[in-house]
Parts: C-alpha cells; sequence; structure tokens
C-alpha cells in the first residue's frame, strides 16, 4: 500500500520543526553560556610579605621566639607623662603581631621615659637619657612582667579577678621594696620578716592602698645593677595624665584588665619605646577603653 504523500509531507514537516528547535535552542544555550561572566580558577593562597610590626624594629629582634604577648606603651616624645598601651598577640614566631585591645591611656614618669635594662640588646638611641635612681623617668625597652601584686589576700585577689594566671603577692605589711643601692637586694620586693636587713632605705608596698591595690613588678635592672633604676611597676595611676615616679599607672579597672590578659605560657613583654621609634602606626579603633572607674583621689599620690 503506498504512502499518501500528505502524510510523507507532514511527517517531513514534523521532523524540521524538531530539527529547528533544536538548532533555536542550542544556539539559545550558546548565548546564555557566552553571556555568562567568567570566574577565575580558585587560586592558591600565596604568602605575601610580613606587614610591618608596630613594635620598634630593634626592640622586636630582641623578643624571644615564644612570646606571643606584647604589653606596647607608646609615648608621643621622650619627656611625655602621657602615652597609649596596646596588647599586641601572634600565634608564633613567624606570625605578625596584631591589635588584640586599646589604646588603653597611661602615665610615665614625671621625667618621661629613658633607656631601661632589660632584656632589649639594641644601643641607646643618641641623645636619649640612660634610666638612672630617683630620675622620674620610666624605663624604655623589653621587660618581662614575673609577679603580679595586690593589697587583698590571694584567696580575695583571685575571686575578684578569676582571669588572672600571673604568680600573686599579697602586699602585707612585711613586704618592701629595697631602692638602696647598697643592698643585697637592691630592685627587689622582699618579705622584711624572711631576710637580713641591710638597706638604709625602702618602700612599704602597702604604704599606697590606692594605687598599689593592683599591680604588677616590670623586671627592670634584673641583676640589680646599682643606681640603675628599682622598683618600677604596672600601678593604678594617681589620676588621668597625672606621672607616676617612674612607674606604668593607669586606671585601676585598666590595671586588672591588663593584669588579667598577661598569660604566662604565652611569655608576655611589656616593651616600652617612642612612637618615632615604630615604623608603622597602630589601629586604635579595634576596642575602646574601658570606663575609668574607682580612680583615686588625686590626694593620694606616689611620691
Amino acid at each position: 500500500m503506498k504512502r499518501s504523500p500528505r502524510v510523507l509531507s507532514g511527517s517531513l514537516v514534523l521532523v524540521l520543526l524538531i530539527l529547528i528547535l533544536a538548532l533555536l535552542g542550542g544556539g539559545a544555550w550558546l548565548v546564555l553560556k557566552l553571556r555568562q561572566p567568567k570566574i577565575p580558577p580558585a587560586q592558591t593562597p600565596q604568602m605575601t610579605a610580613g606587614s610591618v610590626s608596630p613594635i620598634p624594629a630593634f626592640f622586636e629582634k630582641d623578643l624571644p621566639e615564644s612570646c606571643r604577648q606584647v604589653a606596647l606603651v607608646v609615648s608621643p616624645e621622650d619627656t611625655s607623662v602621657t602615652a597609649e598601651l596596646f596588647l599586641l598577640v601572634r600565634n608564633d614566631a613567624r606570625s605578625p603581631w596584631t591589635v588584640d585591645q586599646g589604646p588603653i591611656p597611661v602615665t610615665l614618669g614625671r621625667s618621661g621615659l629613658a633607656w631601661g635594662v632589660g632584656e632589649h640588646r639594641a644601643s641607646r638611641p643618641e641623645g636619649f637619657r640612660e634610666k638612672r635612681e630617683g630620675d622620674g623617668c620610666s624605663p624604655a625597652g623589653i621587660f618581662r612582667v614575673p609577679f603580679v601584686f595586690g593589697m587583698a589576700p590571694e584567696a580575695d585577689a583571685r575571686v575578684e579577678a578569676p582571669a588572672l594566671t600571673l604568680p600573686y603577692t599579697h602586699l602585707a605589711d612585711s613586704i618592701i621594696g629595697v631602692d638602696d643601692p647598697d643592698s643585697h637586694y637592691y630592685n627587689q620586693v622582699v618579705d622584711s620578716n624572711l631576710v637580713p636587713r641591710d638597706w638604709n632605705s625602702h618602700e612599704p608596698m602597702n604604704r599606697f592602698k590606692v594605687l598599689y591595690r593592683w599591680g604588677a613588678f616590670v623586671a627592670h635592672n634584673p641583676e640589680g645593677v646599682p643606681n640603675l633604676g628599682s622598683c618600677i611597676f604596672i600601678h593604678i595611676w594617681p589620676g588621668p595624665g597625672e606621672p607616676t615616679a617612674g612607674c606604668t599607672g593607669m586606671a585601676d579597672a585598666d590595671v586588672v584588665r591588663v593584669l588579667t590578659w598577661l598569660d604566662p605560657a604565652k611569655e608576655p613583654r611589656l616593651v616600652q619605646g617612642l612612637k618615632a621609634w615604630c615604623e608603622t602606626s597602630i589601629d586604635s579603633h579595634l576596642t575602646p577603653p574601658i570606663p575609668h572607674e574607682g580612680d583615686p583621689a588625686p590626694g593620694d599620690k606616689h611620691p
């Protein structure tokens, strides 16, 4: 039986229509494909040059590799009694330093900053003063912070500041700071009931009950070289903008903030220097200072 030409013609038309639609669909897909933005292949992260550290270069090179916390005090000039403190952290010796907290306002000695004796091995910058006993200067350099102290018994202090991990010394009546250069205990905080007295001058550590409610010993002049300075502490300031006798002072709440931040497992260091020594600026917007509650009365001052 012969197919009807009309049926054959209809079949051809149907086949042609399908082919045309397929071609049009493929063309549309191709146009859409071409219009899609090209996505570059995933790149393997590349190590870039390390960012410039906010720590003065001649200090940073002397920091131990195990140090992962630095409390950095930056002063605008060597005679300034006001400065800023930044709390810096890093993951390891190959990681860059980043600002964890700061700025925290601090005050320095009445005479500003002078070159101290600590873990730094750099030579004293030309024209910069050397720290001496009684000069009213806070020391510039790198220093350990071996222990904290306070007026409260240790059990009470650790209840008030449970995050505290550094060793704690309760400032009982017998605890003194020896500032006599001729003493074997020069530049040490000792219990006068436990060591033979060979000093002619000392500082009763609980005399300043407000200023020393919280504090920490700064290991400046750790070998006790006579006349190079003694009894340098972090402690509560006499008041905003008011100088110390050579220590680093800040508001009561900020002292607690710093002391509880310091972690002996991270080998913390105090670094103090001039802003001009820093090769880069420090982001100061990361963490605003906490309110200065409990500031001491203006009349209760460190001598």
